[in-house]
C-alpha cells in the first residue's frame, strides 16, 4: 500500500533541513581558512614587555620586520615595560583574540608562574602558543673597577663580607634576575639585588660602575667585555660560547651544576583562530630555520629555535614546571 501524503509530508521536510544544515555546515567549515587567508588586512602588533635594547626587543624587531615582508602588512613592535613584564603582558591577554596584537614573551614569563602566582593573567589558561624564536646563553660581567678578577674572587668576596656586593637585574622575574639568584643559591653567597625596569638601565649602571655585577645575554654585551668596560667572569650555559671562548662557564669556575639560559618566543590571546596561528607559526619557523639567520645568530652566540605549535606549548609546561621547582628549592622571593 503507498504511503499516504501526509506521511510523504515529514520526510521531506526532513530530508530538506537536513541537506540546508549540510551545505551551512560546509560553508562554516570553509569560512575559517578562507578568514586566515585574509588575514591580515591591517597593521599587526607585537608587544614588547621589556625596555628598548634588551634581545627580546632586537629579536622581536628583527621579526616583525621579515614578518612584514612576509606578509606584505604592517608589524608594529610596541614596548610596554613594567612589573617584570606583567603590565605588557597583561595588556595582550585582555586585547581581542583577532591575530592582531601578538606577544613576545621570554623565559620571565614562565618563571612568572610561580615566582608571581597572583598576578592578573596565567600564562597558559590566557594564551595560546605560536612559536619560538631563540635562545642565548648568558655571561656574568662585573664593573671593570672591581677587586675581583674570576668568579673564585668574587665568591669569595661574598662570602667574606655578606651583602657586600650588589647584582643589577631588568627587574623580578627575568633571567636576568633569576640567572642571579640560582648563582646566589648555588654559590652560598649574598648579593645585593638591585632590580631596574629594562636591561638598558642596569647594563649603563653596570658600565658605569654604580653596580658591581649583572647577568646579561652574551650577544648584547660582547662588545663592552672587548672594550674593556666591564671584566666577563663566567658564562651560564654548559659549554663555553663560541663568542667568548676564553671565559669558563660557571659550573667550570666554582658553581657545578650551574646552567641558566634566555629564550624568547611569541604567544597570543586565547581564542585566536587556529589558523592564524599555524600561519604565524609556519612563517616563524621558515625565518628561525632559515640557513642564513642561523649563522648569523650563531655568529653572536645565540640557537635558533624552531618548533610546532604543540611542540612549542609543551616546552612552554615543561620551563614553567623547571622553574616553580627552582624557585621553591632555592626559596626565591620578588624583592
Amino acid at each position: 500500500m503507498p504511503a499516504s501524503p501526509i506521511r510523504r509530508r515529514p520526510i521531506a521536510a526532513a530530508l530538506a533541513a537536513l541537506s540546508v544544515l549540510s551545505v551551512l555546515s560546509v560553508l562554516g567549515t570553509a569560512a575559517v581558512p578562507a578568514a586566515a587567508q585574509d588575514w591580515p588586512s591591517r597593521p599587526v602588533k607585537l608587544v614588547v614587555p621589556f625596555a628598548p635594547g634588551g634581545s627580546a626587543d632586537v629579536f622581536g624587531r628583527f621579526l616583525a620586520e621579515r614578518l612584514q615582508q612576509v606578509f606584505g602588512q604592517s608589524f608594529v613592535v610596541e614596548n610596554r615595560p613594567g612589573g617584570g613584564a606583567i603590565v605588557g603582558t597583561d595588556a595582550v591577554a585582555k586585547s581581542a583574540p583577532d591575530g592582531y596584537t601578538l606577544l613576545v614573551m621570554s623565559n620571565t614569563h614562565t618563571v612568572n608562574e610561580s615566582l608571581i602566582p597572583n598576578k592578573p593573567y596565567q600564562l597558559m589558561r590566557d594564551f595560546v602558543p605560536v612559536a619560538p624564536i631563540n635562545a642565548s646563553d648568558l655571561v656574568l660581567v662585573a664593573k671593570a673597577a672591581l677587586p675581583a678578577k674570576t668568579l673564585g674572587e668574587v665568591i669569595k668576596a661574598a662570602k667574606d663580607k655578606p651583602d657586600g656586593m650588589s647584582y643589577a637585574s631588568s627587574g623580578p622575574g627575568t633571567p636576568y634576575h633569576m640567572a642571579g639568584e640560582l648563582f646566589k643559591a648555588m654559590a652560598g653567597i649574598q648579593v645585593v639585588h638591585v632590580p631596574y625596569k629594562g636591561s638598558a638601565g642596569a647594563r649603563t649602571d653596570v658600565l658605569g660602575g654604580q653596580v658591581d655585577m649583572m647577568f646579561d645575554a652574551i650577544p648584547t654585551m660582547t662588545e663592552h667585555v672587548r672594550s674593556g668596560k666591564v671584566k666577563a667572569l663566567a658564562v651560564s650555559g654548559r659549554a663555553r660560547s663560541p663568542i667568548l671562548p676564553d671565559v669558563p662557564t660557571l659550573a667550570e669556575a666554582g658553581v657545578p651544576g650551574y646552567e641558566a639560559t634566555l629564550w624568547l618566543g611569541v604567544v597570543a590571546p586565547k581564542g585566536t583562530p587556529p589558523a592564524v596561528v599555524a600561519r604565524l607559526n609556519a612563517e616563524i619557523g621558515k625565518i628561525t630555520g632559515n640557513p642564513e639567520v642561523r649563522r648569523q645568530w650563531a655568529g653572536q652566540g645565540t640557537a635558533a629555535l624552531t618548533m610546532g605549535v604543540e611542540e612549542f606549548g609543551k616546552y612552554l609546561n615543561d620551563d614553567i614546571a623547571k622553574w616553580a621547582q627552582v624557585v621553591k628549592s632555592a626559596n626565591i622571593k620578588v624583592d
